[in-house]
């Protein structure tokens, strides 16, 4: 008879039901899926899938459950999973689909998604999912509720714009929307009240947020955000791992003599982290010297504007995780020696006016 060494429940989660799959790695090497099972996406599902995989799963074997980030109905079953004291592991939709591909599956269905994540859970070496820290995970809702109303009033002020600018403007219809804007405004300015009390409770936040905002160009809401987002930077082991979480990495194709694509960031992270430190940059360009020189030495090297941006933008997301571990203040002297005295070109001065 052959040994049992690995258990695996593979889920597939849609808004109101888990599509489950069991999968067993024998001590030959062999998978099998062993059981398929629905339950509702609710506590009284997730008991039902516990119980489930209690019947099934041999005595004294572990057992490892694998769904995919779909959105957040994911999120309660996993939180009672962890809970309950069992290894969870969240793959990104995209790791899933390459994976799928691997298996040959020609029909994609709920079920069989479920399979290729059990089978994905036994072949692969998953990071088990960790709970956010209450506070950090508050503090990225906030900023996250701040950056949809700062959009939301833009949209609207645009439509004001474009409302007086018309042949026929409508009074009553700008001064509605007028009292929409006024409204954001309030809105967010209790938002940022909101963060600001909410990192008043923590002294060793409060206090390691003030190394990142003495970086020119950094505000509290950029520090909040990159902090809220980065989860204190937890789980970040160095700035090469924080570049490609945020999608800053560059990506570059080539092969053969035929294929030569231009570097280009991925784009496969956090966009939030991304949107965070984007104006930083802009404003890090116009006002500190160090961030000026990388400017305008990648300028005059390529000629690309945004290009520069993008390697500023990373260059502080970098300063930011380094003052964070190192709880330093940000020294503008000692940045520039590490940068290794870059030269201005006066001729390129008038790129960044």
């Amino acid at each position: 008879m052959e040994e049992l060494i690995q258990n695996c429940v593979g889920i597939d989660v849609a808004q109101n039901e888990l599509v489950c799959s069991f999968a067993q790695r024998t001590g030959l090497g062999n998978i099998n899926i062993i059981a398929n099972a629905v339950f509702v996406n609710s506590e009284k599902g997730f008991k039902a899938l516990l119980k489930w995989q209690q019947k099934i799963k041999p005595l004294e074997t572990p057992i490892q459950f694998v769904m995919e980030a779909t959105g957040v109905y994911h999120q309660r079953c996993v939180h009672f999973l962890h809970a309950n004291g069992y290894d969870v592991s969240v793959v990104l939709p995209n790791k899933a689909m390459h994976f799928m591909k691997t298996l040959h599956i020609k029909t994609i269905t709920d079920q069989t998604s479920a399979n290729a994540l059990a089978q994905m859970g036994i072949e692969k070496q998953l990071e088990n999912w960790e709970a956010p820290h209450p506070l950090y995970n508050q503090l990225k809702h906030y900023s996250r509720e701040r950056n949809r109303l700062v959009e939301e009033r833009s949209a609207i002020k645009n439509l004001i714009h474009a409302e007086k600018a018309g042949e026929e403007s409508g009074p009553k219809t700008i001064k509605r929307m007028e009292k929409r804007v006024e409204l954001m405004n309030k809105q967010i300015k209790e938002v940022e009240k909101d963060m600001k009390e909410l990192i008043a409770t923590d002294a060793e936040l409060k206090r390691k947020l003030e190394f990142i905002t003495s970086i020119p160009g950094v505000g509290f809401i950029t520090a909040a955000s990159i902090v809220g987002e980065t989860q204190g930077f937890r789980n970040i082991e160095n700035k090469r791992q924080l570049v490609s979480y945020a999608g800053l990495d560059i990506v570059v194709k080539n092969s053969g003599t035929s294929v030569r694509s231009k570097p280009r960031i991925s784009k496969r992270g956090n966009k939030h982290i991304r949107k965070a430190v984007h104006l930083p940059a802009l404003s890090a360009i116009r006002n500190d010297e160090n961030m000026k020189s990388i400017f305008v030495r990648l300028v005059s090297k390529h000629g690309i504007k945004m290009k520069a941006v993008v390697a500023v933008q990373r260059k502080i997301l970098q300063l930011m995780y380094t003052l964070w571990v190192k709880e330093q203040m940000y020294d503008a002297d000692h940045y520039q020696k590490n940068l290794g005295q870059v030269a201005n070109a006066p001729a390129l001065t008038k790129l960044i006016e």
